[in-house]
């Protein structure tokens, strides 16, 4: 079962959507664990070429609950993309989880947050805020958002929105403050206080975010006393893991990880 509302983030309201699982469809209330999907820079709760509609969809099937939703000022979301910082990003997906957390039927203990491109930098910071949150999943999440961004908007851009106080990338309105934000971001010093566990995928023919970001996090996470890591190389998969293998490979290698950090002990199932 799928439907869609709004939750509230400060002024403006969010757009989300959750997805049930269909074996639950009917039954009586029973607790299930959560994926909560954060987009990333620019996009949407649906994903190019649907990425996060189909993941959904597909994790649903499984038997888990699935989140997604738009920041402010994407999708169908109110609000100004760019307007603010990365520190608004963050609160928006604090005020996500807090939604979340509260889902009646939901398992709070197996709330897995995941997050794509620069939305992975978003997610891999609020994890490390949110002790509540155990298990991680970055698909191709962006290590340097500053570097990342301004390279992708490009240096014209960039130098125009520095000079002026804002760009136009796409039809949003970037404003000096947003990349300032930027400069703050290190989701690389942050995975040192994440103590849960972490999925790291990353496909080899990314031409947005270099393959070499798995690695930095990789590196990171591997320093902690707590939590461990896993990372895969998508072969064949660029950055959205828009082809049908790379897809595949990508759903297929997230599903049996979340199964396991998800799986009820069978001394406790009932």
């Amino acid at each position: 079962m799928e439907r869609t509302f709004h939750i509230k983030s400060g002024s403006i309201s969010l757009a989300a959507t959750l997805h049930e699982p269909a074996s639950l469809s009917g039954k009586a209330p029973a607790k299930y664990p959560l994926v909560v999907i954060c987009h990333g820079f620019v996009g949407s709760r649906v994903g190019v070429n649907r990425l996060f509609v189909k993941a959904a969809r597909d994790l649903a099937d499984q038997d888990w609950a699935v989140l997604r939703f738009d920041y402010g000022g994407c999708g169908e979301s109110e609000g100004e993309y760019g307007a603010g910082g990365i520190d608004v990003l963050l609160q928006q997906t604090r005020d996500i989880l807090r939604y979340a957390f509260q889902l009646e039927r939901v398992d709070t203990s197996r709330v897995v947050l995941l997050g794509h491109s620069l939305g992975g930098a978003v997610a891999m910071i609020a994890a490390s805020q949110e002790p509540r949150i155990r298990s991680l999943v970055l698909w191709a999440a962006a290590a340097r958002p500053y570097e990342d961004i301004t390279r992708i908007v490009g240096a014209q851009r960039y130098q125009e929105a520095l000079a002026t106080g804002h760009t136009d990338y796409l039809g949003y309105q970037l404003e000096k403050g947003f990349f300032q934000s930027l400069q703050a971001a290190q989701p690389l010093s942050e995975a040192a206080n994440f103590t849960g566990d972490i999925l790291l995928l990353h496909g080899n023919r990314d031409d947005v975010i270099p393959l070499d970001a798995m690695f930095h996090y990789e590196r990171e996470l591997r320093l902690r006393q707590k939590g461990s890591s896993e990372t895969e190389i998508v072969l064949g998969a660029d950055h959205t893991f828009s082809s049908v293998e790379g897809y595949q490979k990508l759903i297929a290698s997230t599903a049996s990880w979340i199964k396991r950090q998800t799986a009820i002990p069978s001394n406790l199932a009932v």
